[in-house]
Order: C-alpha cells, then structure tokens, then sequence
C-alpha cells in the first residue's frame, strides 16, 4: 500500500529536522575545540593537546565530566525554576535554526523540497509554501533567550548570580533592538521577509548584500556579541565583579546546556550573517546542490573564527560603556542605514549592484568615521583631564614637602 503525501512529507521534515538538529549539535564540541585553540595561539600557548590527536576529544571528555558530576542545588533556590532556566536558555537557540535555510532546492523524482526544515514542499498531491516572515519567528525565539538567563540569577537564590541575570535582562533587551533594525536594509533590497528570496535577491543582483549594506552587517555583528554575552561585552559573567554571573551556582550538566545554549546562539547569529549579507549558499559560478551547504558552511566558520577572534583581543568593556554602545551608537546608526537604503531604493529603483554597493561603502565609511573622530576627541579630553589630575597632586606633593 503506497504512503500518502501527507506521511511522505512529515518523514522528510522529520529526517531533515535530525539531520540539521544533529549538524548544529555538532558544532558545540567542534566550536569549544576551536575556540581553545585559537585563544591559545593567541596567548602564544599549546591549548588542549593531551585527549585525542591536537586534544580534539578534549570537548567529548570535558562533556563526560560534566554529566557525571554531582548535580548541586542552592538551599535557598527555587527548585522549579533553577531546573527549568537552563531549557528555557537553550530550547530557543535550537528552534530558531528550524527557519534558517543551509541550501537549495533537492528534487527527488516529482518531490521537491528545500533544505530547511519549515522551507517549501512540493510534489504532485501536496504543496506546503515557505514560513512567509520567517526572520520574525527567529528573532522571536532569539529574544525568548532572556527569560532563562533572568529566571537562572532569580532562582539560584544569590546576589552575585540575580545581578548577571538583571546584567543580561538590560543588555539583552537594549541589543535586540539594533540587531532587528540592522536586517531592515537588506529586507528593503532582497523585498521580502522570507530568507530563500532574500538569498535569491543577492544572486540576482550580482553582489553580496555586505557591500550595499556594509554598515548594517557591522552593527549586526556588534550587536550579535552582545546578544551571545560574547566578549568584549561578556558583562552578565564577568568574573571579576560576579564569580561566574548567572550561572554561578549552577553545576553538572544544567551549567553544561548554559554552555551549549551560547554556542548554538554563535552558530545561528552567525548563520543569518551569513544568509542576510554574505549571499546564502549560492556558490558562484556553480549550480550543484549539494555544494550549497559545503559553502554555507566555509562562510559559518569564517564568522565563527571572528567571534573567536574578538574574544581573544578585546578587552571587557564597563557596563555604562556597553549601553552607551547600544543605545547612542548602534541603533542610531542601524535607522539611519535603513532610512538612507529606503531612500536609494524609492528614487533609483533600478540602481546597479555597483551604484549600491558604493553608496553602502561609503556610509560606513562616513559613519564610524565620524564616530572614531568623536571618540578620539573625547578620549582625549579624558586623558588630559587625568594628566591634569595627576600633575596637581604631584605639584600639591611637592608644596607640601617643601
């Protein structure tokens, strides 16, 4: 008895929700590898080497660990909630990937489906459409995040822990603004919110939406940190202030999905990045689907690499500099980027991939040059008030011992 349409597409969702599933759980042991090593080469260190060739079961057995050791709860905690703010941290960084498209379209005899798990089917006797405003449903669940990270500090029943949760609350909610407002522009050039014709928009127009929207991609980028709690705005964990922040008092595997939930959030920051701004999986010049995710996946690690990077040579900035940040630099910016696209494309439409890249290269360029120009005047003004500071009290010294 053959199978009917209805079962055949929930069996192919379903296989390819493992798949993907699997793909991003993957990433968690292979990123904290990564990152390790990279730090470590940095600092001029060897990082993990003793588990596995170049230490790569080093995140296995430091998993292993973690499941086995003995899971501690707060006299003080509130039972309910200290076991449920680290699902309800990391079940919204793994149903955001359900949108994100990681390739074309695969035909199979009269099926054809695309490779993302609610992306479009089609076969003779079933026809399911793409989630229309898919990039609502991510930010949707990425700005969930903040409920588990508050719940955690609240329940834990510890001061050093509620102030990293009410640290992440304003830090998490300042930043979401920016980072949806960076993504306007390229959704006024792609003209829509589904992530396949906004991918489809970068191939047809020649050029990659990083160029037209160079200055959106930056703020994207700097808000995407804030948004992980990745250094250089790590505030909600900073260790010299809070012990461990949120988590403080957390151990065993429910720190271990603390851990987890940060890097599925690298990963999918990452993953838009590279849908809205560096062209999807479209590789130039070729038209093979299965080298599609090979690509996705080259650009994934690219930007993975940066957030790594930054780690490693930035220093933590001040909480009054962090919403600074966000609030005058980042979601001002962010506004005008999308008024300035809206306006190119209102009164020239039919502007080129090189008239628009242009215009984008050289807001940025006007922009954070402004911006640099400002923050060096002011950072001057600061260093000489201090040298003033230090001189008087030097002359004052000086008064006194004569």
């Amino acid at each position: 008895m053959p199978l009917s349409e209805l079962v055949i597409f929930i069996l192919i969702k379903a296989a390819l929700a493992v798949v993907i599933f699997a793909l991003w759980m993957t990433m968690v042991p292979v990123m904290i590898w990564i990152e390790r090593k990279v730090i470590a080469d940095i600092q001029a260190r060897l990082g993990p080497n003793r588990v596995g060739p170049f230490g790569v079961i080093q995140p296995i057995a430091d998993a292993v660990k973690l499941i086995f050791k003995e899971d501690i709860l707060p006299k003080s905690s509130d039972r309910v909630l200290y076991a449920l703010a680290p699902a309800m941290l990391m079940v919204p960084a793994i149903l955001a990937i359900s949108v994100i498209p990681i390739g074309g379209t695969v035909t199979i005899g009269a099926r054809s489906f695309s490779l993302q798990i609610l992306g479009a089917y089609k076969s003779p006797g079933l026809t399911v459409p793409e989630l229309d405003a898919g990039i609502l449903l991510v930010l949707a669940f990425s700005s969930l995040g903040v409920y588990g990270v508050v719940l955690s500090g609240w329940a834990s029943g510890s001061k050093y822990s509620m102030l990293g949760g009410m640290r992440s609350s304003a830090q998490m909610l300042s930043y979401e603004l920016p980072l949806g407002v960076s993504l306007l522009g390229a959704i006024v050039l792609g003209g829509s919110l589904k992530l396949t014709d906004i991918v489809a928009a970068q191939r047809e127009m020649g050029v990659w939406f990083i160029a037209p929207q160079l200055t959106a991609f930056i703020v994207f980028f700097i808000s995407g940190l804030s948004e992980t709690n990745r250094a250089p705005f790590d505030l909600p964990e900073a260790e010299q202030e809070l012990i461990g922040g949120y988590h403080t008092e957390y151990s065993g595997f429910r720190f271990a999905m603390f851990f987890m939930a940060e890097y599925l959030s690298m990963v999918t920051i990452s993953a838009l990045a590279v849908t809205f701004f560096l062209g999807g999986w479209h590789v130039p010049f070729f038209d093979v689907v299965w080298l599609g995710p090979v690509w996705f996946a080259a650009k994934l690690m690219v930007l993975l690499y940066i957030f790594v990077w930054v780690r490693g040579t930035l220093p933590r900035v001040r909480y009054d500099q962090l919403m600074r940040i966000g609030w005058k630099a980042m979601l001002p910016i962010a506004v005008i980027n999308v008024v300035f696209t809206a306006g190119i494309v209102t009164w020239a439409p039919k502007a080129g991939a090189v008239y628009l890249s242009g215009a984008g290269i050289g807001l940025a360029a006007v922009t954070f040059g402004v911006i640099s120009m400002v923050l060096r005047v002011k950072i001057g003004r600061s260093v000489d008030e201090r040298l003033r500071r230090v001189l008087g009290r030097r002359a004052e010294g000086e008064a006194a011992g004569q």
